[in-house]
């Protein structure tokens, strides 16, 4: 619960516009004792606190300023959330007392453990990594309660490895990263620490399996975007985020050898000039057909779906390289040109076909 005693009766004694010496009178007591609960250094007792209700025609409850704290457990959750925002660590005391009212909920637990691993890696107060430790340990016997599809035995796994990390227990951390890499999660975590370590050669085909699926993921994400910004009518900014894409994708041909990524930026140069053509910039439209046309022509010559001709990335075990954006590079500027649905874009690319012939 919370309590607003010295506000309420600085703020009914200004309302009645009397001083504390005169409040001191009227109740008995010296000008120092008002100044006192007022400065919150010390509370009246109770029959003074009735006396004062009285006197200020109100209640018990409304002069103490008396407010039950929601103890719910999602309220619970929710107020541990925000003291980790803030950086309160008030957030520690709810979470024990949290822990006491609620032991077996997952919800609990789990938001206790992240508080103590939050407030662990901000000090490096070893005490506080152990007991966040402890209660990840025991979240992971509450799992089955989780409804969160964004939290499972392996996010909560790789969080403990963190853990082990700052704690300098390195080997711990490493071995539990490694047997919850489902889908490749922790490749770039793995790598990075042993590329810093004893064994620096162990480190490549984690960070090669990390960099291709940031690849991957870098080209979902820009064809999302570049939909999203189309159905809303933002050519500018499907343009922007075609060019943010395309620059790094160039940066990754090794030995001047043709890649997949020259592949996907044909296509991703052929999407620009559409946003171009749409914006009223034909001239630009068409300089970027044929660069999609020059980059199509470039990895056709001597196609490579092998990922060792990518560069910073070594030969994967077991991977190969799929896509449905057309047979060839000029196949998926052709798609491209025909998904785009506009005559002025495939008049253009007809043009810019016929230029070398």
């Amino acid at each position: 619960m919370e309590m607003k005693l010295a506000e309420n009766i600085r703020a009914l004694r200004k309302g009645r516009s009397l001083t504390q010496e005169q409040l001191s009178e009227v109740l008995g007591v010296t000008p120092g004792a008002v100044y006192k609960w007022e400065a919150k250094l010390s509370v009246p007792d109770i029959e003074l606190i009735l006396q004062m209700a009285d006197f200020f025609d109100t209640s018990v409850d409304v002069l103490l300023g008396y407010r039950m704290k929601d103890n719910h457990l999602d309220a619970t959750v929710k107020r541990m959330q925000e003291c980790r925002r803030s950086k309160d660590r008030a957030g520690l005391d709810e979470a024990e007392k949290a822990l006491k009212k609620y032991p077996h909920s997952f919800k609990i637990v789990n938001e206790c453990a992240t508080v103590y691993r939050v407030f662990f890696i901000e000090t490096n107060d070893k005490k506080l990594g152990r007991r966040a430790l402890e209660l990840m340990e025991k979240s992971l016997a509450l799992l089955p309660q989780n409804t969160d599809p964004e939290i499972s035995e392996q996010t909560v796994c790789g969080k403990m490895a963190e853990v082990y990390l700052c704690l300098g227990e390195t080997e711990k951390g490493i071995e539990l990263y490694k047997k919850h890499n489902a889908g490749g999660l922790f490749n770039e975590k793995i790598g990075s620490i042993l590329a810093d370590g004893d064994r620096p050669e162990d480190a490549a085909p984690y960070l090669s399996e990390a960099m291709a699926n940031l690849l991957a993921v870098l080209i979902g994400v820009v064809s999302g975007y570049v939909n999203y910004y189309g159905s809303r009518g933002d050519q500018a900014s499907a343009e922007a985020i075609l060019q943010w894409g395309i620059g790094p994708l160039f940066g990754l041909r090794k030995d001047g050898k043709p890649n997949f990524f020259d592949k996907v930026n044909s296509a991703f140069l052929a999407a620009k000039a559409l946003t171009q053509l749409l914006q009223g910039r034909e001239d630009d439209a068409r300089e970027s057909l044929r660069k999609a046309r020059e980059t199509a022509e470039f990895f056709d010559a001597s196609p490579s779906y092998d990922e060792s001709d990518i560069r910073f990335i070594e030969r994967i075990e077991g991977a190969s390289v799929h896509d449905d954006i057309g047979a060839s590079a000029m196949d998926a500027v052709e798609n491209v040109v025909k998904q785009g649905n506009n005559e002025k874009l495939s008049a253009l690319w007809k043009e810019v076909r016929e230029e070398n012939k």
